[in-house]
């Protein structure tokens, strides 16, 4: 697995991206190389950089639409209604920027054919790429010891992601957990079936980690590697009811720095201010629609636990009515009658929280991190969620991992899953990662996805 932005891709999905972008690039090339457009110079270089436009539009609105996604796309129907959205999208919007900017038009006519043979291509492209994640023929074989629940939890995960990479070639979950020997051959299977990785997903090592056999296979070459870890690359997310202390002490990550401080700061100010700019309209029409629909104040402040547990006050624009909470803190969930009808409107386009940019500028909060939450259920989570007091070592966000992978969730289950996520993000803390968080945040808002 490459890791790229404290987060691990499958060598032959990045391959596949990749070669994706070339065959777009290359589509555009060969059209017209042999349709030979006299207005078009192909060796010029306003020529290549008018493809790459093409080729950057359409690989962003793939991504946009989850087709790098092969676990959302496990039908043909499914798949090839995405992709035509896709093209249909990125065709209006590249339409769009040559009659603002008629000067990047390869030519008058010659876009029509680069796309007839983008999608011949790409439709090729993928068909055999899907012929290679069907066999598995460069899959990597690995032995996976262990009988619990992760180790379970790690069998399902790679035999549901088709494109992870691995393939298990021998597991150990039909055994018992205090059954003698089961391992006790393990370096000669691994050395004539020329396995390169062995995942350990023991939930007791000791006594029960085959120690003579993991140094032999270790010392031959073969990597060894720790189930959480594995688990962490997979995924990237952990799991906080199975992990341990030694694992958290010893793994790397956590890591904090000045240098890493000052940079997230200045994200938070630039993109708090940028946003604050140009939601300006937007801002001044919520406001008028709030104080016509219901009554009540525009903006709601509630209490919350930030960083070490400081409590400081989260402001939004008031989405429901104004008695909402009279029984007592409870959970906004779907379809919630509490919720207003402009209110349902910007909390699925999130307009309800661009008043905490000013909770950002204040330094109450970063603009990614984990959703801050309040003492009520606080106090609950920290008594249920083993490790949950960790996320209060950082700022609470505006978004954050757990929101762009997970979405909003409605009770203490869901917060134990909001969790591995969120102690993914702060074992990986960076300025780099938290610039994926925003990027994703801009596509989760424009499809109106994870919305409450």
């Amino acid at each position: 697995m490459l890791r790229i932005l404290r987060q691990y891709y499958p060598i032959q999905s990045f391959i596949f991206q990749i070669g994706e972008g070339i065959i777009i690039f290359c589509s555009i090339i060969i059209s017209t190389y042999f349709l030979i457009d006299k207005e078009v110079r192909i060796y010029d270089e306003p020529f290549f950089l008018k493809a790459f436009l093409i080729t950057a539009t359409f690989q962003y609105f793939f991504y946009y639409f989850d087709l790098y996604d092969f676990k959302q796309n496990n039908t043909f129907s499914n798949w090839f209604s995405k992709l035509c959205s896709a093209l249909g999208l990125s065709t209006i919007v590249l339409a769009i920027i040559y009659f603002i900017y008629p000067g990047t038009i390869i030519s008058k006519w010659l876009f029509e054919i680069c796309i007839i043979f983008i999608i011949i291509f790409i439709i090729s492209w993928r068909v055999l790429y899907q012929l290679v994640l069907d066999t598995g023929v460069f899959n990597q074989k690995i032995i996976l010891l262990g009988t619990g629940k992760l180790a379970k939890e790690l069998i399902y995960h790679i035999n549901e992601k088709k494109d992870c990479g691995h393939e298990i070639f021998m597991d150990f979950t039909d055994k018992k957990p205090d059954e003698k020997n089961i391992y006790e051959d393990l370096f000669k299977i691994a050395e004539e079936n020329k396995i390169k990785k062995i995942i350990v997903a023991l939930e007791e090592k000791r006594g029960a980690m085959p120690v003579k056999q993991l140094i032999k296979c270790r010392v031959a070459g073969i990597d060894i590697i720790d189930g959480m870890t594995f688990y962490e690359m997979l995924n990237g997310r952990l799991i906080v009811k199975y992990l341990n202390p030694s694992w958290i002490i010893f793994s790397d990550g956590f890591k904090k720095n000045r240098l890493q401080k000052f940079l997230k700061r200045i994200i938070d100010i630039f993109f708090s201010l940028l946003i604050l700019l140009l939601s300006l309209p937007v801002t001044l029409l919520t406001v008028v629609l709030i104080k016509i629909e219901s009554p009540g104040s525009i903006i709601y402040s509630q209490e919350r636990v930030g960083k070490k547990k400081k409590k400081f006050h989260v402001h939004k624009f008031r989405s429901m009515c104004s008695n909402a909470e009279k029984n007592g803190p409870v959970y906004a969930g779907k379809n919630d009658v509490r919720i207003t009808r402009v209110g349902r409107i910007i909390r699925k386009c999130r307009i309800d929280e661009i008043p905490q940019l000013l909770n950002v500028l204040k330094g109450e909060m970063s603009f990614v991190g984990p959703r801050p939450e309040r003492e009520y259920f606080v106090n609950k989570l920290e008594e249920q969620i083993p490790y949950y007091r960790e996320r209060f070592t950082v700022r609470p966000g505006l978004t954050g991992w757990a929101q762009v992978c997970l979405g909003y969730t409605e009770d203490e289950e869901g917060a134990m899953q909001k969790l591995d996520y969120e102690f993914f993000y702060i074992k990986n803390l960076s300025v780099l990662f938290d610039i994926v968080v925003i990027f994703k945040t801009i596509k989760t808002v424009l499809s109106g996805s994870g919305s409450r």
